[in-house]
Order: C-alpha cells, then sequence, then structure tokens
C-alpha cells in the first residue's frame, strides 16, 4: 500500500493493475480548461481527469465560502464511486505542479477514510522525463460503491482557527508564497494579508527539481519551524485548501502524522470581515 508518495518507476510496475485508479489532477487557476486539454493530449494509461473546480471542490456561495470550499460527503461518495474507488483500491493521483493539486485529492480521500492513496512523486514531468507510455485514450472505469471509513484527516473551520491562533501550543501555518503571506501582493483574493499568529511555510519549499524533499529533510523543516508541536496542533492553510494539502502530505512523508487542515483557507477567513486581518 502506497500513503504518501510513489515513484514514477513503481507507478510503471503497478498502473495496469485491476485494482488501481490513476487520476490525472492537472490544473491551471488562470486557465480552468488547460489540465483538460492537457490530459485529452495525452496522460499515464487508463488515468482519469478530475478538475479541481468541478470535481474536487463543492458549491462556491459568494460572501460565505472560499474559492475551493470542499465537496458534501455525499457529493464526494458519489464521485469516488463513479471513478472505481472502494476499499480494495490503490489511488495515485499526479499533476504538473509538484503535487500542489494532487494532495488535495489524497488528502479529500483520507478525510472519508481511505488510507491506500499517493501522490505521483514529480508528477507528470517525471513520468514524461522517464520515457514511460503515455496515451490519449480516454479512460472507461468500472464503478464501484465506496463506503466511508473513519477519518484519516483532521480539519478546523475558521472560528477554531480564530480561537487556536494565538495560543501557544498550537501552531497556524500559511502555505502559500512569501511575498502574498506579507500582502505585499495578491494576485487572486480581493484582501491581502494572512491570519495574525500565522507563521509562513511555503509550500514549494518541500520541493527540489519539482520532487519532494527525503523524509528526514522534510523533519528537519518542519522541526525548525514547528518545534516540538504535534500534528493534531498543528494547522495548515493557503489560498482556498488547496496547496496547504501539498504541506501536510510532506509532514506526513516525514513521519511527523497528520496535521490539520482548515479548508476555507484565506479565501473563506475574510468573508467576515469582522476577523483581524495581519
Amino acid at each position: 500500500m502506497y500513503k504518501t508518495l510513489i515513484s514514477p518507476a513503481e507507478l510503471q510496475q503497478n498502473y495496469q493493475a485491476g485494482n488501481w485508479v490513476i487520476v490525472d489532477c492537472r490544473f491551471d487557476l488562470a486557465d480552468t480548461q488547460a489540465g483538460r486539454r492537457a490530459y485529452e493530449s495525452a496522460h499515464i494509461p487508463g488515468a482519469i481527469y478530475a478538475h479541481l473546480d468541478d470535481d474536487l471542490s463543492g458549491e462556491i456561495i459568494p460572501g460565505t465560502t472560499g474559492r475551493h470550499p470542499l465537496p458534501t460527503v455525499e457529493e464526494a461518495i458519489a464521485l469516488f464511486s463513479l471513478w472505481g474507488i472502494d476499499d480494495s483500491v490503490q489511488v495515485i493521483a499526479y499533476d504538473d505542479k509538484g503535487g500542489g493539486v494532487a494532495s488535495r485529492l489524497w488528502w479529500m480521500l483520507r478525510w472519508l477514510g481511505h488510507e491506500a492513496v499517493a501522490v505521483l512523486d514529480g508528477g507528470w514531468p517525471a513520468w514524461q522525463a522517464a520515457d514511460l507510455a503515455i496515451s490519449d485514450k480516454l479512460a472507461t472505469v468500472r464503478p464501484r460503491q465506496f463506503k466511508p471509513q473513519s477519518t484519516l484527516a483532521s480539519s478546523i473551520d475558521a472560528a477554531g482557527v480564530d480561537e487556536v491562533r494565538e495560543r501557544a501550543d498550537y501552531v497556524v501555518v500559511d502555505s502559500r508564497t512569501p511575498e502574498r503571506y506579507r500582502g505585499e501582493v495578491e494576485p487572486i483574493d480581493p484582501v491581502a494579508g494572512h491570519i495574525p499568529g500565522a507563521i509562513n511555510l511555503p509550500f514549494p519549499a518541500n520541493l527540489a527539481d519539482g520532487k519532494f524533499l527525503s523524509p528526514e529533510e522534510l523533519k528537519a523543516r518542519f522541526a525548525a519551524a514547528l518545534g516540538n508541536t504535534k500534528g493534531e496542533q498543528v494547522v495548515f492553510y493557503c489560498g482556498s485548501g488547496v496547496t496547504a494539502c501539498h504541506n501536510i502530505l510532506a509532514y506526513a512523508h516525514a513521519g511527523l502524522g497528520d496535521a490539520v487542515l482548515y479548508p476555507g483557507s484565506w479565501s473563506d477567513w475574510i468573508t467576515d470581515t469582522s476577523r483581524p486581518v495581519g
């Protein structure tokens, strides 16, 4: 069972197995159909496509939710069933953003208790660089009944974040780039800044040459920023609850356990003007 990352070589040995589901999560915020077009042009053989907005997010309610709210549990169950996922299936997610989108699917499956899910280390670029098989044939999937189990992923809402953000026994972590954390630029959301009390650990620093750092390197990175704070008291957020999952994946791959996601993240935090901005 692969629970965090899988290499292209390991996936190449297994991707044709009948109980493996490969999911292409390529997505571009600037062109939301670019990932689908890229998938239709070429993808890992047998892979199905997941669209961040249409599949991995729920309904946006202006002024109430963030940009990528989680789907309901019922919606997620229906989606995973349609994709042919049950408790016997190993799921592998990949993208072309170093895992920045694929990690959202990794987190969502763990949210519903599915442990056998991993992200392709290096993603589509690494698969291509290894000169492995590609296809433009759209996959056909036999639906199965996805049955949620006890959650393997922890989450917290805005009220919870507001409660713990200045507590000494908690650490709230902003996963965005430093300039967005500092509020110097904000290319997406209407308000710049960060949640007061949060520290900054940009998710791209989990990578080197497009692949995740070793577990030892990741452990050292988190230890330097978080000290001995336990995972259940480490809250990650980003702009909309997507790339924060990358930090949670890296944290788990480092052997540190399960950290907490604020799914709504910054775009949800700023829907209430009474919430403070740092």
